[in-house]
């Protein structure tokens, strides 16, 4: 049986979790990480000498690093659905998996951990302004990519979607009084994400425990 090892509110593990629910495949996941601890042990170095979660044993095939394994679900369990066989059509969701990793979440997150993970009193609100303004002009770019289209890809939803759409929830449910430019076509992919139950299950998860104190 594949094993993931995640705890459930980490956005990194909703990303493995949502592309395991989308195939169906029999899993187990494992909490691991933060208050759950396990991840200095000999055992689990020898999956992951990074550390870091998530990490899947498909029966003894090990993969760590989020996108990576999403990959492999897609390409293991998802073939014709989140994996297309023709390597053009591939790319078109690849892009946007590489797109997240290298712009969107690192924009979103440092203003995501810069004001919810970070007590009032600590915030630096200028650098969590700079990232809120980076975050809105990337998905301003993926709002007009989107024009015309029902998802990333095109108009089936893929592995690409996946990497994305994990930070939507955040995006739309953490309480800031910063702006959110208007952006039709982003708020209608992401609401056709929130119908997906793979998607409520495993994305729209309450963060209210990263909070820092």
């Amino acid at each position: 049986m594949l094993k993931i090892w995640g705890r459930a509110n980490s956005i990194n593990v909703q990303k493995a979790m949502w592309a395991v629910g989308e195939t169906g495949v029999a899993h187990q996941r494992i909490d691991a990480g933060m208050q759950y601890g396990g991840l200095q042990t000999p055992e689990f170095r020898a999956m992951n000498p990074n550390t870091r979660v998530p990490v899947i044993d498909d029966d003894g095939v090990v993969v760590w690093e989020s996108h990576s394994i999403v990959r492999y679900i897609a390409a293991k369990y998802g073939k014709g659905t989140l994996w297309a066989e023709d390597p053009a059509e591939r790319a078109k969701a690849d892009m946007w998996i590489d797109w997240t990793l290298a712009d969107l979440q690192n924009a979103f997150m440092g203003a995501f951990a810069g004001f919810w993970r970070t007590p009032e009193n600590q915030r630096n609100m200028n650098m969590v302004r700079n990232a809120w303004m980076r975050t809105n002009t990337l998905l301003q770019l993926m709002d007009q990519h989107l024009a015309g289209k029902k998802f990333l890809a095109g108009d089936s939803f893929t592995m690409g979607d996946i990497p994305a759409g994990t930070q939507m929830f955040r995006y739309y449910e953490l309480p800031i009084s910063l702006d959110r430019p208007k952006m039709p076509n982003v708020e209608g992919w992401y609401a056709r994400l929130k119908d997906r139950p793979a998607y409520r299950e495993h994305v729209m998860v309450s963060f209210q425990d990263l909070k820092g104190r």
